[in-house]
């Protein structure tokens, strides 16, 4: 079921998190954070937004790290139920679409709560203090492949809170499939 995160609530801070990766490691946003900014997004292995979007992703991240801006993904889904997500599918997932940005398992997911994610993807993009800047989408492509005059609405707003440390005060929600949380 589609799912849309509420709008930007500037200036929110960061909660801290210690996540294992695909790379073997654990890693904490501390470690990661980017010097410029920081962009945590929530996205899954199965959700057809984050397939049609995954490319895209990793396209924007190299870019916006040559800005100071570090990208980290998390997936917080329940994998007994949607086993498309478990850990041992998120290396060879990223590593089909070319993530060279940390992606973390949130096993109990506790992250995505404290973040209050709503969906896959679920965009979280924040200045060099870790405060909240940007809570908007890719782009408008949704889950279809985006167009040639598609304007890069994450990019842009990152490398706006790069350059500014602050993002733009019009954003559309991001849209996406709702996380898929373990029973109570």
């Amino acid at each position: 079921m589609a799912a849309t995160p509420p709008i930007c609530d500037f200036g929110w801070k960061a909660p801290d998190f210690t996540l294992p990766g695909v790379d073997g490691k654990t890693h904490s946003l501390a470690e990661l954070k980017g010097e410029t900014g920081t962009l945590v997004v929530f996205i899954c292995n199965h959700c057809p937004y984050v397939i049609a979007i995954a490319d895209r992703l990793a396209r924007d991240a190299r870019e916006l790290k040559a800005l100071g801006v570090n990208v980290i993904a998390i997936n917080s889904n329940d994998a007994v139920n949607y086993p498309d997500d478990a850990f041992d599918k998120m290396a060879p997932f990223a590593a089909k679409y070319g993530f060279d940005f940390p992606y973390l398992h949130d096993e109990t997911q506790a992250v995505a709560r404290a973040y209050d994610a709503v969906c896959t993807p679920d965009f979280f993009g924040f200045d060099r203090d870790l405060g909240l800047q940007y809570r908007g989408r890719l782009d408008s492509s949704g889950k279809n492949p985006a167009g040639p005059d598609a304007r890069r609405e994450l990019y842009e707003a990152m490398a706006e809170v790069a350059r500014s440390g602050t993002g733009p005060r019009e954003q559309i929600s991001s849209m996406g499939c709702s996380i898929k949380w373990k029973a109570a």
